[in-house]
């Protein structure tokens, strides 16, 4: 992988800080790419999508009828 052990080391605790690639380079040694497309996906990233869903208007209102004139 081309990383020092202490890098791995934190790679195996869940270290956020340690850099996607090296991540993407633990997943290829493994033989496990295919697992990327999945932790990329948008609609998997529940944190992402409740930040998304936290942004959004509480309250929404219908148009009147003086919005819609052209």
């Amino acid at each position: 992988m081309l990383v020092s052990v202490q890098t791995l080391q934190r790679l195996e605790a869940g270290d956020p800080t340690v850099g996607v690639a090296v991540l993407v380079s633990a997943l290829h040694v493994l033989g496990m790419t295919q697992r990327l497309a999945s932790l990329v996906a948008p609609e998997s990233d529940r944190a992402g999508i409740s930040e998304d869903l936290s942004r959004l208007p509480e309250r929404t209102h219908a148009a009147s009828d003086d919005e819609l004139d052209f």
